[in-house]
């Protein structure tokens, strides 16, 4: 317990499901919490400061740059930091499954928008201010999927792809300023919005479950070990490297 204390966290897409998650796991090992997300994060932050903690919700775009700088300015202006920042938002549970031919380009655009361009432009937002204190964790999430070419969900597979390669890229300008950056790649978890839509759960869960060396579903608890790991000083000579928590569908 408090492996975070006196770090500032964010999060993007903390204000539900597996972010929430996230955020109340860092805030739990005594991390103050920035949830920033299009979607009102007042109950999450209410709730982590009701367990003794401290939690501001910041409403973000992550694909809007303008949005994301203000993200960062809020939370200086209310903690005096950023120690930790969790590239949590993305679209996926929303997505219908379908050939690569019948994805819309603007749908295309849309995914790559908040799954790439948004871990991009909120790293550039926050270095500046990790590079200051000379010290940082970047979390980006991935997914197992770009490992197995996953079908009928080419936008998403491609975006999750994207960010192992910014994860390395990353890594390697901001290694010398203390800033270790690096992902956490999930399998499919039953967070809400995957239970909600209910063709993506029917035509995916046997087939992952059939590939996991553990034969289980993945809760979002699950991560939490993994991320708090990623977010503090126990990986203070890791960087640029992907963890697969996945119940050993993937191994690489």
């Amino acid at each position: 317990m408090n492996r975070l204390e006196g770090n500032v966290a964010i999060v993007t897409g903390g204000a539900q499901g597996i972010g929430a998650a996230y955020a109340h796991a860092l805030a739990a090992e005594g991390a103050r919490i920035v949830i920033a997300d299009v979607l009102d994060g007042t109950a999450v932050a209410q709730a982590i400061e009701a367990e003794g903690g401290q939690a501001i919700s910041v409403w973000t775009d992550v694909s809007d740059e303008a949005s994301t700088q203000a993200m960062v300015d809020a939370a200086v202006e209310r903690f005096g930091r950023v120690d930790i920042l969790v590239n949590n938002a993305a679209i996926y549970a929303s997505l219908s499954l379908k050939s690569f031919e019948k994805i819309d380009i603007a749908e295309w655009d849309k995914v790559m928008a908040v799954n790439v361009r948004g871990p991009f432009i909120c790293a550039r937002a926050v270095v500046p201010v990790m590079r200051e204190n000379g010290y940082g964790r970047i979390v980006n999430i991935s997914s197992g999927t770009p490992f197995k070419g996953t079908p009928n969900l080419m936008h998403y597979v491609t975006s999750k792809g994207a960010i192992l390669a910014l994860t390395r890229a990353l890594a390697r300008e901001v290694g010398g300023d203390g800033i270790c950056v690096n992902t956490l790649a999930p399998g499919l978890v039953l967070s809400e919005g995957v239970i909600e839509n209910a063709d993506m759960r029917d035509a995916l869960t046997a087939p992952v479950l059939a590939s996991r060396a553990i034969k289980r579903d993945q809760m979002p608890e699950d991560l939490i070990a993994p991320l708090i790991f990623l977010s503090s000083t126990d990986c203070a000579f890791m960087t640029g490297e992907t963890v697969v928590v996945d119940g050993g569908s993937v191994m690489h």
